[in-house]
Order: structure tokens, then sequence, then C-alpha cells
């Protein structure tokens, strides 16, 4: 993750980071274990028949290759994808890319994620 910090034409201090959430991890689980009882059974074995349990997160649908991340206190915003050039972008580039980001709705704090607003 890079992190920079840039002036904003608002007049703020703005942080700058890049998001990469990990590759999917999906759980898996084979429901053939265990000995083997007949013939059918065992044909069974030789075919790939795993259940997927969970899945993708809702948070990163859409995201996949993660986001640019804009925080000036409670203020954070999310741009998609992510630019290649944003590391090395000035900070006029960097508050382009910051207004184009879309506002995220955060939970205050010290609230409990059954208190969320949708």
């Amino acid at each position: 993750m890079a992190f920079r910090t840039f002036s904003g034409a608002d007049g703020n201090e703005w942080q700058a980071f890049d998001v990469v959430p990990r590759s999917d991890e999906r759980r898996r689980y084979d429901r053939r274990s265990g000995p083997v009882k007949s013939i059918e059974d065992e044909d069974r074995r030789d075919r790939d028949r795993r259940i997927t349990v969970g899945g993708r997160s809702p948070l990163a649908s859409g995201v996949h290759e993660g986001w640019l991340c804009f925080e000036h206190g409670d203020d954070r915003r999310r741009l998609s994808p992510i630019p290649a050039n944003w590391r090395r972008a000035t900070d006029e580039e960097l508050e382009a890319y910051r207004q184009a980001a879309q506002p995220v709705r955060t939970m205050p704090r010290g609230a409990s994620a059954s208190h969320r607003e949708l």
C-alpha cells in the first residue's frame, strides 16, 4: 500500500492510499471425504464435486482490482479503478482524482454494525 499526503483545492490536507483486496478467498470443502462404500462412490470421487461455501464480499463488488481512498477527517472518498500513475501524480492531479471519487458513507465511531444506516 502506497500513501500520499497532498493539499486539496479546498485548502485541506488529504491522505491518499491504495486499497487492493486479497484475491477471492472461497472456502471449499469436500463432501466426498471418508471411506469408499461402493464402486459408484469411487466413480464419484473422480469428478470434482466441491460445493462453494460463502463467496465474494458485497464490499468488493465492482472494485475487484482495488480503489484509491481519499481521507480528510470524516470525509472519505473512493476512486476505482486505481489510476496507474497516482503515486507520481502532482497535487493537482491527485485533487482531480479526489474530485472524481465517490463519497463513502461511514459508520459513526463506536457504533456496531447492527446500527449502521443503509
